[in-house]
């Protein structure tokens, strides 16, 4: 008897959270010491599977670079491990003496974690490093397309987990994701806290689940090249970032927005690093295969190499090309270069000066990008500070590779996989997500100041009205008399009516 995919899906994923749930109520009990050998354990077992996994991934997907994948793996890994091995994350985290108070760690429970296609075995270290190390169980849903990667780099995880004395169950996944299962796990009961990397309508979808979630944005990544820059340096460095694992991180740079001063000398470095420059008939060739509705991206050519992306649009070019760019002067979700791509492919803009350069990567932005990062070659600081201040990005990276310095391969940024977008992009955060992002801190607070509380400077009671606001019986009396008929109603009765009347006013 066959049973229906989607009720399997499910039904491990109920496992898991099961599972995942009972044994992080015993993690939580575990001292810092405990915590922190178990997450040296997996960081250690992922860097030594970093390249079988990056060939994993490769394979499995037909997405990125092998050697690539490979760095990613270890930034997952080893330096994501760097960044919080140091962290506090149980019981006292900071104490002030002076102002008596105390500050408390204490974990979410179950994190829902969504691995993407485009980093599959990377984000699945980076998230399950982050959630160990603040007592949290973790149940990973891979996309459909990498799972036999990302389940082997959690079984990875696992073995690492349980072998330095985690319990059994801490660690998650579903074998055969699908999309009725990641939206129940995003739903179920126990599950206490969603991370969420993949499209737009996952994140909205996690953050839209009525659980505290981290989710983040798509990236539209202008780089600008100031007419100050180094521009030999700067090509290369753009070239290398927008090729690195085949365009698949998001926070790689998209667009080249180039001054007019020194565009002939950008073109002439950009074509001795590899790049083919599209004329006329090549790039609307090229526009059909990038998005052949427009508005949206083809997802064949997501993390393919510029070679193959040219033979799909039927056009011939060098077998060393290394990226293809157009181009051009238009900004909008039916001009196919002016999107994200996740590939190979550039667009390359011309400004007059700095305000036209501003313009054009706030409209590239706006078109898929706010919050996200802004890439900046310049040798002048007030130009840096000037769109550090100015650009709606919540990270901008100057004279280094956006892809990865962005994640904090070559930057002081948290290494991260997982990219907050904050309030330009609807996202939570604006930060690069790390262990932080998965504790509560609770505070214990004594009292210090002395608030003296003034009382009223008058009580007020309505049997003590001033004599102004005391009513005039005789008045009311007499008032009754005259509409009372004395011939048909008796005294008792006036007399009954009048005491009725002072008491209102009483």
């Amino acid at each position: 008897m066959e049973f229906d995919q989607d009720l399997q899906s499910i039904q491990q994923m109920r496992e898991a959270v099961r599972r995942a749930d009972e044994a992080q109520k015993k993690y939580e009990t575990f001292t810092q010491e405990q915590v922190d050998r178990i997450v040296k354990s997996v960081a250690d077992a992922a860097y030594r599977e970093s390249q079988r996994l990056a060939e994993m991934a490769v394979e499995e997907t037909g997405m990125g670079v092998v050697e690539h994948k490979l760095i990613k793996n270890q930034v997952g890994s080893r330096d994501v491990y760097e960044s919080i091995k140091d962290k506090k994350t149980v019981g006292v985290i900071h104490e002030d003496k002076q102002n008596q108070l105390t500050e408390f760690a204490y974990p979410y429970g179950v994190v829902a974690a969504i691995i993407p296609t485009t980093n599959p075995t990377s984000t699945a270290f980076f998230k399950t490093l982050i959630a160990l190390k603040t007592r949290n169980a973790i149940v990973v849903s891979p996309h459909p397309s990498a799972k036999k990667c990302t389940v082997e780099a959690m079984k990875v995880c696992k073995e690492a987990a349980i072998a330095a004395g985690a319990p059994e169950g801490i660690i998650g996944w579903i074998s055969q994701p699908s999309m009725p299962a990641t939206t129940e796990l995003m739903h179920h009961r126990d599950v206490d806290l969603i991370l969420a990397t993949g499209g737009g309508g996952l994140v909205r979808a996690a953050y839209s689940s009525g659980k505290p979630a981290y989710g983040v944005g798509p990236g539209n990544v202008p780089v600008y090249m100031e007419k100050s820059c180094n521009v030999k340096e700067a090509a290369r460095m753009i070239v290398d970032s927008k090729t690195f694992d085949n365009g698949t991180i998001c926070a790689t740079e998209q667009a080249i927005v180039v001054d007019q001063n020194i565009k002939e000398m950008t073109i002439r470095e950009l074509k001795n690093n590899g790049a083919y420059f599209l004329n006329p008939e090549e790039k609307k060739k090229m526009e059909d295969v990038i998005s052949p509705i427009r508005g949206k991206l083809n997802p064949k050519i997501v993390g393919r190499p510029a070679v193959k992306i040219a033979e799909m649009a039927g056009i011939e070019v060098p077998g060393d090309t290394r990226l293809l760019i157009a181009e051009e002067d238009q900004i909008g979700k039916k001009v196919p270069f002016s999107i994200e791509k996740l590939s190979a492919i550039f667009a390359l803009y011309t400004s007059k000066d700095i305000s036209e350069a501003k313009e054009i990567c706030r409209d590239l932005l706006d078109l898929g990008g706010r919050g996200h990062t802004l890439s900046l070659h310049t040798n002048d600081d007030q130009v840096a500070r000037m769109f550090g201040q100015e650009m709606p990005v919540s990270r901008l990276v100057v004279n280094t590779m956006s892809s990865i310095g962005a994640v904090g391969a070559t930057t002081a940024l948290k290494a991260s996989m997982t990219l907050g977008c904050g309030s330009y992009g609807g996202n939570i955060t604006s930060d690069n997500i790390t262990a932080k992002h998965l504790l509560n801190i609770k505070r214990l607070a004594y009292g210090i100041k002395d608030v003296e509380i003034p009382k009223p400077s008058k009580t007020y009671d309505r049997r003590e009205k001033s004599s102004e606001e005391k009513p005039d019986i005789e008045m009311i009396v007499s008032k009754v008399m005259k509409k009372v008929d004395s011939k048909q109603v008796d005294t008792k009765t006036v007399s009954a009516i009048v005491d009725r009347v002072i008491k209102q006013y009483q």
